[in-house]
């Protein structure tokens, strides 16, 4: 198996995805630079509590400031359009020991994490839903399980990126609805809603919506990201 390994990293030579640098052997992943991971920017606690106070949820987080050109947007240009499932879980695994610490402090239990879907010709078109695979590495490390149809996204929308909040509510407006094969399941269960990236929150509160409407007890949204 070593040999197998030295062979791709000999053809395939492991590169940080922000710098190019060559990743050094005791790298603690094979995504990143461990020294560019621990400069990423993280968000203020203006910020997070800007999140909270746009997210109809009961908790929030996030944990990177999204700025664009930024170290970790070029992360997630790779995670989402670079077919790159594994640097989801990797980024998954990540969030994962901050969320830990969020949980403790709220002193709540959460029963399922949820991820916000694409829509079915968005999948088709990347080949996967990136929040899919923030979700697998953040349930493996809080051992959480996670379901991905609870919420199906039955409108397909044009892209928010350059939209007001008030034509991103309009745009988002209805996009989600409820799989109800799974009313009994999560009635009066505690969920973790799980985006990659959290702007104006209006996509994440239309999801909280139809989750509250089917009896949803208590909604922890986390995201990777928030961008202003």
């Amino acid at each position: 198996m070593k040999i197998v390994n030295d062979i791709v990293d000999f053809l395939y030579p492991r590169v940080c995805l922000v710098s190019e640098s060559s990743l050094p052997e005791d790298n603690t992943n094979r995504f990143v630079l461990d020294s560019t991971l621990a400069n990423l920017e993280r968000v203020s606690k203006n910020q997070l509590n800007e999140l909270r106070g746009k997210v109809k949820s009961d908790f929030a987080y996030s944990l990177y400031d999204f700025a664009q050109k930024s170290d970790f947007e070029k992360i997630i240009h790779h995670l989402k359009y670079s077919g790159m499932k594994d640097l989801g879980v990797f980024l998954g695994e990540h969030l994962a020991g901050y969320v830990k610490l969020e949980i403790e402090e709220q002193k709540e239990n959460y029963d399922f994490i949820i991820p916000v879907p694409l829509h079915k010709t968005k999948v088709r078109e990347r080949g996967y839903n990136q929040s899919e695979y923030i979700v697998k590495g953040l349930s493996s490390v809080l051992n959480i399980p996670f379901l991905f149809d609870v919420i199906n996204r039955k409108l397909y929308t044009k892209s928010q990126t350059k939209l007001t909040l008030l034509e991103r509510q309009k745009n988002i407006l209805g996009a989600f609805a409820f799989n109800n094969s799974y009313n009994e399941k999560l009635k009066d269960k505690n969920i973790i809603l799980l985006d990659d990236v959290v702007t104006t929150g209006a996509t994440v509160n239309e999801c909280i919506k139809v989750v509250r409407e089917a009896g949803v007890n208590k909604i922890f949204t986390v995201s990777l990201a928030m961008a202003e």
